[in-house]
């Protein structure tokens, strides 16, 4: 059984990859500070799903349950950096600490999970796999979103590129899906009248559901994946094209 391990796992959008990938066949270790949230999602996805109680803030946490995964599962098949958050701070009144959390939740922790990820997934067979879950954010300036949170999601592409050539020899495929407004607890940072103008912004009208992005991180983890790498795919129902 392929050993699949999915960031942010007690959210909407985490526990909609874990229910995709645990359908599709894969054994899921679920990370994430909510310990309770866990709990749920292994109780709503069956026995398939292992929730592990972490600060992803923390790089020598992240190794701690890499390599604990490894020890008792032979190392790691799939990554999905699905965690992060959007800080709404107004520029240029963002104080530093909200930059240094923003970056830290978005992409450093991102980062030391491809680190740990890399060297599990040496002695594994077959195309291997890391979906990072980025943002339309990062490409369309019309919509809201804040310069700190672009550029945490712009980071976390370029980290896809850089991934996705430097091991594309060693059948490591890496990819970043960038979704627009997806029904997430997200929402709960902004306020109506964003909410109502962002949504109605969508070509069909509402927002994207979690599920509906969760298939595409399945497609990509699937043998459908495996001549894919270095792609940021953009979902938005069309909305940006030009």
């Amino acid at each position: 059984m392929h050993i699949a391990v999915v960031t942010g796992a007690a959210g909407g959008m985490g526990r909609a990859i874990s229910a995709q990938l645990v359908a599709d066949g894969l054994e899921v270790h679920g990370l994430d500070i909510d310990a309770g949230g866990l709990d749920r999602v292994a109780s709503d996805v069956g026995s398939a799903f292992h929730g592990h109680g972490i600060d992803l803030t923390d790089p020598d946490a992240i190794k701690r349950v890499f390599d604990g995964i490894t020890a008792d599962r032979g190392g790691v098949d799939v990554l999905v950096n699905n965690a992060g958050t959007c800080f709404m701070g107004e520029f240029p009144h963002i104080e530093a600490a909200e930059l240094d959390r923003q970056m830290t939740l978005n992409f450093s922790a991102a980062f030391h999970c491809c680190q740990a990820a890399i060297i599990a997934m040496e002695n594994r067979p077959g195309v291997r796999k890391i979906v990072n879950i980025s943002s339309n954010g990062a490409y369309n300036f019309d919509v809201f979103d804040p310069p700190h949170y672009r550029a945490s999601k712009a980071a976390l592409d370029t980290l896809t590129k850089d991934l996705a050539r430097r091991y594309a020899r060693e059948k490591i495929c890496v990819n970043s899906i960038a979704p627009a407004m997806t029904e997430t607890p997200l929402f709960n940072v902004l306020s109506e009248e964003v909410l109502k103008d962002a949504i109605a912004k969508m070509p069909h009208g509402r927002a994207m559901q979690p599920a509906e992005v969760a298939a595409w991180v399945g497609f990509l983890v699937s043998p459908a994946g495996d001549i894919a790498s270095g792609n940021v795919i953009i979902l938005n129902q069309g909305r940006d094209v030009r």
